[in-house]
């Protein structure tokens, strides 16, 4: 496995392996891997010849007083990683690298989907995400990328704009990892306390409760959020939102629609976690 820090490299190589016939892979992440990311890493190398992992804690995506300061940097374990996962090419640009301009003044959004869930409450979070990955898949050109479903927001929001902007890549959203206990992986997750770690799966458990209910009749949206939220809070979770929306839109749910995602996040100590259940409602 190479480590390349710069655009012109990274292009380069992927250049060479065009000419070879190879097919090519991205995995975007943040880095400070998990089983998680590696996970993705195997969707890619399932579907490619070829597969780059980028490593990049991207500044435009954390909104002030956010942890971009103290996010875990580990890139020589995260190489490790990769090379163990025999990925061909790790891409760990600087910052200078990725904006070569210094403050940004070109940006990628995308309208509506970023409005509701995490967009509610972390403002220009998906602007950031939108903007880099737009620079990724410039620079490396791939034929697909990979994304878990954990982010199930900003699957939704790369899968529009990749087919809005026609950008010739086919996004793959992987199932999400998840611990023995159910806890969603998370590089964050390492901020926990041991007490807290006993607590974070209750999240994914309320959650399933929802499910369930959903499954077994339930069809009064907000209610059943505020009864979730609820349990979620006197389980000792800061919660900033549970909702129950229209998987396509992300608008909360309304009568009659049936694609739905229960997403939530709340707080736990210093970390904020995330997790979502899906479901089809059947036809009345």
């Amino acid at each position: 496995m190479d480590i390349l820090h710069s655009v012109a490299k990274v292009r380069a190589r992927v250049a060479q392996w065009r000419r070879d016939g190879r097919t090519v892979g991205l995995v975007p992440t943040m880095g400070n891997l998990h089983d998680g990311h590696l996970s993705l890493v195997q969707a890619a190398r399932q579907e490619c010849d070829a597969v780059v992992v980028s490593v990049f804690v991207n500044p435009t995506q954390f909104g002030p007083g956010e942890d971009f300061d103290a996010y875990p940097r580990t890139l020589d374990a995260d190489a490790a990683r990769l090379r163990d996962a025999n990925v061909e090419v790790l891409f760990a640009p600087s910052v200078e690298e990725m904006y070569p301009l210094g403050a940004n003044r070109s940006w990628v959004e995308v309208d509506d989907l970023g409005d509701y869930l995490c967009g509610a409450d972390r403002p220009g979070h998906f602007r950031g995400v939108t903007t880099v990955v737009s620079k990724l898949f410039h620079i490396v050109q791939p034929d697909v990328a990979v994304f878990g479903e954990k982010d199930f927001q900003q699957l939704a929001i790369l899968r529009r704009m990749t087919e809005e902007l026609l950008f010739p890549i086919r996004i793959v959203g992987a199932p999400t990892a998840r611990e023995a206990d159910g806890l969603a992986m998370s590089s964050r997750n390492g901020y926990l306390t041991e007490q807290e770690r006993a607590l974070a799966p209750r999240l994914q458990h309320h959650l399933r409760q929802a499910r369930q209910a959903l499954e077994d009749g339930e069809r009064d949206f907000r209610a059943l959020e505020a009864r979730t939220a609820e349990a979620l809070g006197k389980d000792g979770f800061g919660v900033d939102y549970v909702t129950v929306a229209n998987a396509r839109t992300l608008v909360p749910a309304a009568p009659g629609d049936r694609e739905l995602v229960i997403a939530a996040a709340a707080r736990l100590g210093k970390p904020r976690l995330i997790d979502n259940l899906t479901l089809t409602l059947p036809a009345s």
